[in-house]
C-alpha cells in the first residue's frame, strides 16, 4: 500500500491478514486462560509509547463461525450488546464486500472518548470468514473535539470453522490510540480488556438467532449484497488517516490510581 493511495484489499491482503493471525514469530504470549489466548508486539525501540500490537485468540465450542459472522458485522445488533458503542453507523459502499464506517467507543475517565472512521472489507474464505480494516479520512466526517480520533492501522478478526457448533476467533489490531496513553492503559487492554470484549462477543453469539429473528431475519447485506441501501462512494473521496497529522493529547501523565479513582466515583 503506498503512502497516500486508499486501497481496496485484494486477496493476497486477505491472506497475508490470515498468515499474520497465525505466525507467532515476533509475537510475546501475555495470558492464557481457558480457551483464550493473547499476544503483544511492541512496533519500534521505545517500550513506554510504541505502538503495539494485540493478537487476541478465542475457542467457541457453543458457536458456529457462520453466526460469529453475522454478529461481527450486524451494527444494528452491536448497538444492543456491546455496552461501550457510544455511536455506529454506516457512511457509504466501495464495493460488494467494501464499505466506510464510524464507529465511537468510551474509554474509562479520566481519558477521553475515541472513534475511527474506517474502510472495512470482508471475505469468505472456504470455511473461514475474514473481516478486517484501516483508518481513512473522509471530509464530511472530520475529528469531533470530544473525541480522539483514533487511527486503525490495520485491525481484523479471522474466524475460523470446526464442525456445525464450534469455530475460533482471532482477532488482530495494529491501532494507534493516539493521545500519548501509558504504558499501563496498552498492558491492560492486552491482558484483561480484550479477553473480556472477546467473551462479550462469543455471550452475544448465542442470544443472536433469537434476536435476529424479531428483528428483519432475512436482512444480512453482508452476505446479500443486493439488499443494500448504501450510497456507492468513490475511492477518490477518501484519503488515508496518517496518525501524525491528528492532535496528540497528552494522557500521559495520568496515574492508574487517578483512573481507578475516578471509575469508582461514577
Amino acid at each position: 500500500m503506498s503512502a497516500e493511495s486508499v486501497l481496496i484489499p485484494d486477496d493476497r491482503a486477505f491472506s497475508n491478514f490470515k498468515e499474520e493471525c497465525w505466525s507467532e514469530e515476533g509475537w510475546s504470549l501475555t495470558y492464557n486462560k481457558t480457551g483464550m489466548t493473547v499476544w503483544t508486539q511492541t512496533i519500534g525501540g521505545d517500550e513506554e509509547k510504541s505502538l503495539h500490537k494485540i493478537k487476541c485468540r478465542m475457542v467457541c465450542k457453543d458457536v458456529p463461525a457462520e453466526t460469529m459472522y453475522d454478529v461481527l458485522h450486524d451494527i444494528e445488533y452491536r448497538r444492543k450488546w456491546d455496552s461501550n458503542v457510544i455511536e455506529t453507523f454506516d457512511i457509504g459502499k466501495l464495493t460488494v464486500n467494501a464499505d466506510v464506517g464510524y464507529y465511537s467507543w468510551k474509554c474509562p475517565k479520566p481519558l477521553k472518548n475515541r472513534d475511527v472512521i474506517t474502510l472495512r472489507s470482508w471475505l469468505p474464505m472456504g470455511s473461514d470468514y475474514i473481516i478486517m480494516n484501516y483508518s481513512v479520512k473522509h471530509a464530511k466526517y472530520p475529528p469531533k473535539k470530544d473525541m480522539v480520533r483514533a487511527v486503525s492501522i490495520q485491525t481484523g478478526y479471522l474466524i475460523q470453522s470446526h464442525g456445525p457448533n464450534h469455530c475460533t476467533l482471532t482477532y488482530l489490531a495494529h491501532v494507534d490510540p493516539k493521545g500519548s496513553l501509558p504504558k499501563w492503559v496498552v498492558n491492560k487492554s492486552s491482558q484483561f480488556l480484550a479477553p473480556k470484549a472477546m467473551k462479550k462477543i462469543s455471550k452475544a453469539c448465542l442470544k443472536y438467532g433469537e434476536w435476529k429473528q424479531r428483528h428483519t431475519p432475512g436482512y444480512k447485506p453482508w452476505l446479500y449484497p443486493e439488499q443494500t441501501t448504501l450510497p456507492t462512494i468513490p475511492v477518490s473521496e477518501l484519503s488515508i488517516q496518517h496518525a501524525d497529522s491528528l492532535e496528540n493529547i497528552d494522557e500521559s501523565t495520568l496515574s492508574e490510581m487517578q483512573t481507578r479513582e475516578e471509575r469508582d466515583s461514577d
